[in-house]
């Protein structure tokens, strides 16, 4: 008799167990959800949870991987943040390959992009307005402001005029911790990405030449324009 009952449960065990891992193996994981788990593996391995927001992240690398398609390319990726406040640092300079935050900076926006905040954009000359969108960083000179890094944009009508528009990365007095103490907010450029500038010369000395740089805002227009992100 008890051998029966043995058999019986067993039996019944055995029927519930196989559906179940059937199901396990069975299950589909999508193209998407693979991307996402990359992205967000690269943003744990790097630290940035508490530094640069997830969203915004997401963007510029998944740009990156768009723009960059070489096994050669260059493994730098500066983003700019404009949906934080000039008093916030929002400039993060990374290097992927090496899951290495290399800089965080103070950044000003174009003084007719906003005040505190920068929240309308422009590819206009004359327009002293910040553009967003993809940048791929060009070659060096010594200017009006002094060290200077031209930007080639990437992205037709959006930010393709940055270099008739002089739209360069460059030092700049008024982005600094006194400015902030002083004015309660970063002075402003003509449109140009401006550092502190005794970050300047060695930020554009890093990424010079051909890495990319992503300036982002969640701004409506440029999210239904952008082919990139």
């Amino acid at each position: 008799m008890r051998t029966i009952l043995f058999t019986i449960f067993f039996s019944v065990i055995s029927a519930l167990g196989f559906p179940i891992e059937r199901a396990y193996i069975n299950k589909a994981v999508s193209m998407a959800d693979l991307l996402v788990n990359d992205t967000e593996l690269l943003f744990t391995q790097m630290k940035l949870e508490g530094l640069i927001d997830f969203d915004t992240f997401k963007f510029a690398y998944s740009g990156y991987k768009k723009l960059n398609k070489s096994e050669n390319s260059n493994p730098l990726l500066t983003i700019i943040d404009f949906n934080l406040p000039s008093t916030e640092k929002r400039m993060y300079v990374l290097n992927l390959f090496e899951r290495k935050v290399l800089y965080v900076t103070h950044v000003a926006h174009g003084r007719n992009s906003g005040v505190q905040y920068a929240t309308s954009f422009s590819n206009r000359d004359g327009s002293f307005q910040s553009s967003l969108g993809f940048y791929r960083t060009a070659e060096v000179y010594n200017g009006g402001n002094g060290y200077s890094l031209r930007l080639n944009g990437l992205e037709q009508g959006i930010n393709d005029r940055a270099r008739s528009r002089a739209v360069v990365i460059h030092g700049a007095d008024y982005c600094n911790e006194e400015f902030i103490k002083s004015a309660g907010r970063l002075g402003r450029s003509f449109g140009c990405p401006a550092l502190p500038q005794k970050l300047a010369k060695p930020i554009i000395n890093y990424i010079k030449e051909g890495s990319l740089l992503f300036i982002y805002a969640d701004h409506q227009e440029y999210l239904s324009m952008s082919e990139v992100i």
